[in-house]
């Protein structure tokens, strides 16, 4: 027999009995149920968040085998949302779901972030059009919004809240194209690079093919960091650094990193490591 207070017990300590009320009370919406979604998703709910939204429209493949959550034999072809949501409630059969099968986009964005307390950013790196109108759409209702990306074997993360700097003001990507979007979020997100020095293969990397290498170290390393970015920000308690602030830890160089980027992307470091990043880009395609 399940039973909440005794399956979530072991939180407290770290949170106290009313906080954990409260995040039992609290509702998630979570965008793509892939690398990082899906172990998001776990992340919280073992947290006890009681309620969320998630949305995803991808099949579980081979090549989602290396860190993917919800990915193994058995899912093999089945739709990634349907199967998150099982996994959920296997962990708390008394969780509030509801499941958007066909992803997101601006037609179900509002029914999406309905009554939604938090959003934790899990959709591909390269969903440029679904990722910008899902923080516009967080932005307009004043709905807080994490995005942390696993780079190598870490993970760089940004808070986008109410009071602070908007997404479209950090990255900059109207009018850019997704080769542009693509190399603005990856040094927004990311302005220490601590990953770069241990990429033994660049070829992996093709903006082209909208393809990367990953790790599920890096896709925990998210869960982790987004799952304590939105307690502190659920529970009301603990500092929280917003945008144009960010950090970066990475677990293969021992390091942790707080980034600030007055202006996102406009800043002058950041123009001159797009700079870089653009011959670097131009380069390997020459080359291939």
């Amino acid at each position: 027999m399940f039973d909440y207070s005794k399956a979530f017990s072991r939180n407290i300590g770290w949170v106290t009995q009313q906080e954990q009320a409260q995040l039992r009370a609290s509702r998630v919406a979570i965008a793509g149920m892939g690398g990082v979604g899906g172990a998001h998703l776990l992340t919280l709910t073992r947290m006890g968040v009681g309620k969320f939204h998630i949305a995803d429209f991808d099949h579980f493949d081979l090549a989602n085998f290396n860190r993917q959550a919800g990915a193994s034999m058995a899912s093999l072809g089945q739709p990634k949302v349907e199967v998150l949501a099982a996994m959920a409630r296997d962990i708390n059969p008394e969780v509030d779901l509801r499941v958007f099968a066909g992803g997101v986009d601006r037609l179900n964005l509002p029914d999406f972030l309905r009554q939604v307390d938090l959003y934790v950013d899990g959709l591909d790196f390269f969903a440029f059009a679904a990722r910008e109108d899902t923080f516009a759409a967080c932005a307009s209702r004043y709905i807080p919004a994490i995005t942390a990306a696993p780079l190598g074997m870490g993970a760089a993360a940004l808070n986008f809240l109410p009071s602070s700097m908007r997404f479209e003001d950090y990255f900059l990507w109207d009018g850019q194209s997704d080769d542009e979007k693509a190399l603005r979020f990856l040094i927004g997100l990311a302005p220490a690079g601590l990953h770069r020095p241990y990429l033994v293969d660049p070829a992996a990397v093709n903006l082209a093919e909208q393809r990367g290498p990953s790790s599920m170290l890096g896709c925990q390393l998210c869960a982790a960091v987004a799952g304590a970015e939105a307690l502190k920000i659920l529970l009301g308690r603990g500092k929280v650094l917003a945008a144009p602030h960010g950090f970066q830890v990475d677990a293969y160089r021992n390091k942790m990193v707080h980034t600030w980027r007055p202006g996102g992307n406009k800043h002058p470091l950041q123009q001159l490591a797009l700079q870089i990043a653009r011959r670097q880009v131009a380069k390997m395609r020459s080359a291939s």
